[in-house]
């Protein structure tokens, strides 16, 4: 990412206990029936291998996926603005994460209601307590949810880095977009070799 003016043209240096957030890789994202079907999967490929280097080498990977009450009331005007969400009522099969990056035994899985991996959720106080300062983000979509967890990230204190070929979204323009913003403002954005590396330089 380049190009950036004097005043938004700050880094963000990794520290040195990462974890991984992967988020909403559910079959709803990938399912050609599905409303919220993402035009492609490849950067599921690469999400699967950052968290496959992430464990790897001891690093933690959380997930999160979405899922509502039988009446949607947890869903708030977020539901009524996107109904498509209401697929993810219950134990919905299109709320079940992709098998590529099905978390491995003893990994958390946190259910959430919004975009942000944060908001409702013991995400911060679950990183807090393992020393976490860094944050790997995958997972969809990069407009939406990523940009939303990477937001609340920075907020929280931790480093953000989004995978920027481990996320994706509907339309490539609006995913290049949120990437620059994101660079912009909010975080660092690396490619998945690159967090590899990183992980596995320790």
């Amino acid at each position: 990412m380049t190009g950036f003016a004097s005043g938004f043209d700050g880094n963000l240096v990794p520290g040195t206990t990462p974890a991984v957030v992967s988020v909403d890789l559910m079959r709803a994202y990938f399912e050609p029936q599905s409303p919220l079907c993402l035009p492609d999967k490849d950067f599921l490929d690469t999400a699967a291998a950052v968290i496959g280097a992430a464990r790897a080498g001891g690093i933690p990977v959380l997930h999160t996926r979405v899922s509502y009450a039988p009446d949607g009331a947890d869903g708030g005007v977020f539901i009524l603005k996107v109904p498509a969400l209401r697929l993810l009522i219950g134990d919905a099969p299109l709320g079940t994460i992709m098998p590529e990056v099905a978390p491995a035994e003893g990994e958390t899985v946190l259910v959430k209601q919004y975009a942000s991996a944060f908001f409702g959720t013991d995400l911060a106080e679950r990183l807090h307590a393992r020393g976490v300062d860094t944050l790997v983000i995958v997972g969809t979509s990069t407009s939406g949810c990523i940009r939303a967890t990477a937001v609340d990230a920075v907020q929280h204190g931790f480093i953000p880095i989004v995978v920027g070929d481990a996320v994706g979204d509907r339309d490539e323009t609006v995913h290049n977009a949120s990437l620059y913003d994101l660079q912009a403002k909010y975080a660092e954005i690396w490619d998945g070799a690159g967090v590899m590396e990183y992980f596995r330089a320790g």
